[in-house]
């Protein structure tokens, strides 16, 4: 049987690259992308080739609609097809909501442009491509600033906000031949949101986080590909849902 695809933006690292890894063990054929440094591209790359997967490594900045569009041919010619489309690549700036000050219209534009615009542009692309092997899956990565109004930034929450109507628009637009769908992680054990907001301010969060979670845990990058896997691979009757991985969070606990 030919193997399926599964196509993975921003995959180099963290969520991505936990989610590429996830289809590979499950015999699937895997595209990583990043858009500056291809050594962790590379890195990630092996560990998919040693679970079975041919892996395509591709460069493309998902803001620009010639990218994504050449990253979409670049998939047709090596497989000919595409199944799994996972719209994770995602930017920031980190800065407190109090400070109305630290964000300008730039910084809404460039984060809006990859978090909003890059996902419409790559769901554009592909759908020519998906639509040859119906039933696969979008999955736009959003988050849960976007239903609480917090996180790294206020132009960061917003944007995520919109990629959730995206999505729903995207589903009614995309069905009944793809389904497209999005994964709002909490807060997730990453290098990323380490470094961005630095080890002690990453502890704080963390461990008031965990306190008030009805699992009491933190999430990880495993636990967010698994629900990608599920959405993008199984969950054939779902579709325009935003589904929460937070460890209860929201929940809270009593």
């Amino acid at each position: 049987m030919e193997k399926r695809v599964c196509v993975v933006t921003g995959s180099s690292s963290g969520i991505g690259a936990a989610t590429v890894e996830r289809f590979a063990r499950e015999g699937w054929n895997v595209a990583i992308n990043f858009s500056r440094d291809p050594a962790p591209a590379r890195r990630i790359a092996e560990t998919c080739g040693a679970a079975g997967a041919d892996v395509l490594i591709h460069q493309a900045d998902i803001s620009e609609d010639a990218a994504c569009r050449a990253f979409a041919a670049a998939v047709e010619a090596r497989w000919g097809r595409s199944d799994v489309l996972v719209n994770n690549a995602g930017a920031t700036k980190f800065v407190d909501a109090r400070d109305l000050d630290g964000l300008s219209a730039e910084d809404f534009q460039r984060i809006f442009s990859v978090n909003v615009v890059g996902p419409f542009q790559m769901a554009r692309a592909f759908a020519p491509l998906m639509r040859k092997t119906p039933g696969g899956g979008i999955v736009n990565v959003s988050s849960i600033a976007s239903l609480l109004g917090q996180g790294s930034s206020i132009a960061y929450a917003a944007s995520k906000g919109a990629l959730n109507t995206l999505t729903l628009s995207l589903a009614r637009t995309l069905g009944p031949e793809i389904r497209v769908n999005a994964v709002a992680p909490g807060m997730v054990d990453s290098s990323w949101l380490r470094t961005g907001l630095g080890e002690e301010r990453f502890a704080a969060r963390r461990d008031a986080y965990i306190g008030r979670a009805a699992l009491r845990d933190l999430i990880n990058p495993e636990d967010v590909a698994d629900a990608i896997f599920w959405l993008g691979a199984g969950a054939k009757k779902t579709s325009g849902e935003v589904l929460v991985v937070d460890a209860g969070a929201r929940a809270g606990r009593n």
